[in-house]
C-alpha cells in the first residue's frame, strides 16, 4: 500500500499546516469535477491520506503500525499488555498464543467504513457595532457534504458492496511466517478489502465512491453581543460530512473585529474622544454626540479640563451572555484656537491681563513636587 506521506508529497515530520496545504493543492487538482473520472481514484487516495495525517491520534497509529492499525482502531498500539513495547498485543496471554501458534483470525470483525467528518475553521469579520448589539450573519462555507446520488453509501445506485472473496467478510486474514521460534501465524487486515470485509465493486459515479462531495453552502448564525477577537463560535454538525454516513464534524467561526473610526473597545466599555473649543470648556455648554444608539446630549461643565472623562452609562458593549452593557467613556480634548485675527488676539490678551497671566514676565517652571513625581515614575518609587 502506498505511503500516506508520499501520496501528499510531504515529509514524515511535516506540520499539520503543511499537510493541510499539500492536501488543498492536490484536492483542487485531482477533484473529479476538474480532473474527470481518471482522477477519481487518486483523489480518493489523497482524501484518505489527509483524513489520517490531519488527525493527531490517527497519525500516531499510522506511524506506529501503518494503515492497518488505523483501520483497526489502533488495536495493539495503545497501551495494555505488551502493546506499549511495540509487540502489537493488547489482550494478554491469549492473544500472544494465537499470534505465535495460530487461531484468532477474524475475532475483532471487519472494520467499519463509517468515520466522523473533519472540523472546519472559517474567519468571521465583524464590525464593532455588530459586536456591541450582536448580529445575525449569513455566511458561505466550502465543505464536504453528503453525496446526493448515493447518500453517503459510496456505491452506485442499485448496487451494494460485495463480500470480500479473500477474507469472506471477516476483514482479516492469517499471515504465516518463519522465525527462530518456528512457524508463526499473525492476524492482519485483509489486503483485498483493506479490512472492511466488503468491496465496493461499483463506486458511485457522482462522488467516485467517496460518499461525499465538496460544495459551497450558506449558513445563518446568530452572533451574541460581546464576542471578542480570536474567540471561536462552535456550530455542531456544520463541518465536513462524515464518511460512509458517519456524523459530520463541527464548524468553528473565528471572530475578527474591524477597527472603528469613532470608538475603541476596552473590555465591555467603549472609549471615544470629543473635541471641545477652549471657550466652551471654560464657560460650559451642551451638545449632541453620535453613539451606536443614536444622538446623545452631553453636558460640559464650566472649567472642565483636557483629559477629563464623561461617562455615558449602559451605552458600551453588550456583556457576553449577561444581557447588560458596559459604558461609553468620552475623553475631552480641548482645542486651542489658531489663526486669530487682531480683534480676537486683543480680547485674549485682555483676558490674560485680567487673570494676571502675563506671558512674558517670567518662564513657567515646574515645582519640586512635579519633578519628584517624574523621578518616582521612572525610578519605580511609590509615594
Amino acid at each position: 500500500m502506498a505511503d500516506y506521506y508520499h501520496i501528499l508529497g510531504v515529509d514524515r515530520n511535516a506540520s499539520t499546516e503543511e499537510i493541510k496545504k499539500a492536501y488543498r493543492k492536490l484536492a483542487r487538482k485531482l477533484h473529479p469535477d476538474v480532473a474527470g473520472p481518471e482522477g477519481a481514484e487518486k483523489f480518493k487516495e489523497v482524501s484518505e491520506a489527509y483524513d489520517v495525517l490531519s488527525n493527531k491520534e490517527k497519525r500516531q497509529m499510522y506511524d506506529l503500525g501503518g494503515a492497518d492499525a488505523v483501520r483497526n482502531g489502533g488495536a495493539g498500539f495503545a497501551g495494555g499488555g505488551f502493546g506499549g513495547n511495540g509487540f502489537g498485543f493488547d489482550g494478554g496471554f491469549g492473544d500472544i498464543f494465537n499470534t505465535f501458534f495460530g487461531g484468532g483470525a477474524g475475532e475483532r470483525g471487519p472494520a467499519s467504513r463509517m468515520r466522523r467528518g473533519g472540523d472546519s475553521l472559517v474567519g468571521l469579520r465583524l464590525t464593532l457595532e455588530e459586536v456591541v448589539f450582536g448580529v445575525e450573519k449569513k455566511i458561505n462555507i466550502d465543505a464536504l457534504v453528503q453525496c446526493s446520488t448515493c447518500h453517503g453509501h459510496m456505491s452506485a445506485p442499485g448496487s451494494e458492496p460485495e463480500t470480500c472473496s479473500q477474507c469472506h467478510g471477516s476483514g482479516s486474514v492469517q499471515r504465516m511466517t518463519q522465525s527462530i521460534l518456528g512457524q508463526m501465524v499473525s492476524v492482519v487486515a485483509c489486503p483485498q478489502c483493506q479490512g472492511y470485509g466488503t468491496v465496493i465493486t461499483h463506486p458511485c459515479p457522482e462522488c467516485a465512491g467517496e460518499g461525499r462531495v465538496r460544495s459551497t453552502r450558506s449558513v445563518t448564525v446568530n452572533i451574541p453581543a460581546g464576542v471578542d477577537n480570536g474567540m471561536r463560535i462552535r456550530m455542531q454538525g456544520w463541518g465536513d460530512a462524515g464518511v460512509a454516513g458517519g456524523p459530520a464534524g463541527d464548524l468553528f467561526l473565528e471572530v475578527d473585529i474591524a477597527d472603528d473610526a469613532r470608538f475603541a473597545r476596552e473590555g465591555d466599555d467603549l472609549i471615544g474622544e470629543i473635541d471641545v473649543p477652549m471657550t466652551s470648556a471654560a464657560l460650559g455648554t451642551t451638545f449632541d454626540v453620535e453613539t451606536f444608539d443614536g444622538p446623545h446630549t452631553i453636558k460640559i461643565d464650566p472649567g472642565m479640563q483636557a483629559g477629563d472623562v464623561i461617562t455615558l452609562n449602559g451605552l458600551g458593549v453588550g456583556r457576553l451572555n449577561r444581557g447588560t452593557r458596559g459604558d461609553l467613556k468620552l475623553k475631552m480634548s480641548v482645542k486651542t484656537p489658531t489663526h486669530l485675527d487682531d480683534e480676537q488676539r486683543a480680547l485674549l490678551e485682555q483676558l490674560a491681563t485680567l487673570r494676571g497671566e502675563e506671558r512674558f514676565s517670567k518662564p513657567v517652571t515646574a515645582g519640586t513636587s512635579v519633578f519628584s513625581k517624574l523621578r518616582d515614575k521612572f525610578t519605580g518609587r511609590s509615594s
